[in-house]
């Protein structure tokens, strides 16, 4: 009999790895993005590793770092900065200051096999921290780019107020994000607006609606437009944008940018007493804004992990315009083209941008399977229930064609 061979399948997990120039200090890091759920906030739960007999007495600290940048490093002339340094916490990690917490799963793997120099810390995110968000710069900017960025720092030093030392030092770029609520809820985005027109009688109605109020990163936006002219005026065109809105707290500035935008003629020219009704789609991505600058992108480590900024989430009963850094929002903007003389109609519709939560297109689809097996029984229901043998209608077989659960 020949011995049975089993198999385990062991599912790896990516830990983030650095090291200090000199070798002598490694900072392990379970991942690089934290999410803001708004009433709280995840944890920074990473290992350090330090050498034997390396310290001397010394400590090792480890500090959350904000940085600021609201105004280009080419421009910083006369000892003026456009930017802001803000050490959000310090902590000392080796050795241990303050009582034992709870290690978290990846700790307690990271313990187990790095051995007795490997210290464990966790860092929490201060309330109303900003997330991470970056202006993408121009092709003539140079220096580091816009908008709020996040770092881990570790240190070797004699007490943490100490000069650190490049050698003895490591600096991780991390994120602060935010996911989309698990449930996107069912209120429809939508406007109505009219125009009157002088030395005209009626007017010219537009209503947009969207088809959702929180859509994810990729996602096809689609707009219902309707317009209904009741006055003496010709629509030439239609043209619809997806437009990004930036507010920069620091400085109290505001301005906006088309991620995505389409013109059309189509049922144009909408004469006196016509009426239109269509829907358009539109999809805003980083990919389709390469090289433009100003679009704020999510704080991004590499290139193939760009998205658009998400919109900017507050707690509930707060005001998003108390929140810091960079605010971000986005609304659906069509505009109505009525030539030289009459102008144009426009309207904005909001809409937020952002990542789904883990899990939550799973749940999406198994509801819509849900809702679809609901229907197909209501329907059942509704066709056998009280039969006779006068209620029966023949049909083929061919022809009927349900809403089949996938």
């Amino acid at each position: 009999m020949f011995p049975l061979l089993f198999l385990a399948y062991v599912v790896a997990v990516k830990v983030f790895k650095k090291t200090t120039p000199n070798g002598k200090v490694t900072v392990y890091l379970g991942k690089r993005d934290f999410i803001d759920h708004l009433d709280r906030c995840e944890p920074i739960d990473g290992v350090v590793v330090v050498e034997n007999d390396y310290l001397q007495g010394r400590r090792v600290y480890g500090q959350i770092i904000t940085t600021y940048r609201y105004g280009r490093e080419e421009d910083e002339v006369m000892g003026v900065k456009f930017s802001k340094e803000m050490v959000l916490l310090r902590e000392q990690i080796v050795p241990v200051k303050k009582e034992k917490q709870e290690a978290t799963p990846i700790q307690e793997r990271l313990l187990k096999k790095l051995g007795p120099n490997a210290f464990p810390f966790t860092f929490n995110f201060p309330q109303n921290s900003p997330s991470s968000v970056t202006l993408q710069p121009g092709e003539d900017d140079q220096g580091k780019p816009l908008g709020v960025e996040y770092t881990l720092k570790v240190f070797v030093g004699e007490n943490e107020e100490e000069k650190t030392h490049k050698r003895s030092t490591i600096a991780l770029a991390i994120k602060k994000l935010q996911f989309a609520p698990i449930s996107r809820g069912r209120r429809l985005p939508s406007s109505l607006v009219s125009k009157g027109f002088t030395f005209s009688q009626g007017k010219l109605n537009l209503e947009v609606t969207l088809d959702k109020e929180i859509y994810y990163h990729g996602e096809k936006i689609a707009a219902n437009v309707v317009i209904t002219n009741n006055s003496r005026k010709a629509v030439k065109n239609i043209k619809m944008f997806v437009v990004q809105h930036c507010e920069v707290t620091m400085v109290n500035t505001q301005f906006s940018r088309h991620v995505a935008s389409l013109e059309t003629r189509e049922g144009c020219p909408i004469t006196p007493g016509a009426n239109f009704t269509k829907q358009f789609y539109l999809v805003p991505l980083a990919s389709s804004n390469k090289d433009r600058r100003g679009i704020a992108l999510d704080g991004h480590l590499r290139d193939d992990d760009v998205n658009l900024a998400s919109s900017t989430l507050v707690a509930e009963g707060k005001c998003p315009a108390e929140a810091m850094g960079i605010i971000i929002s986005y609304s659906v903007r069509v505009k109505l083209n009525c030539g030289t003389l009459g102008g144009e109609l426009v309207t904005d519709v909001p809409l937020k941008l952002m990542h789904p939560a883990p899990g939550a297109i799973e749940r999406e689809k198994a509801q819509m399977k849900k809702m679809k097996s609901v229907d197909r029984a209501r329907y059942e229901n509704s066709c056998y229930a009280n039969d006779d043998d006068d209620n029966i209608v023949f049909e083929d077989f061919a022809r009927l064609r349900l809403n089949e659960p996938e």
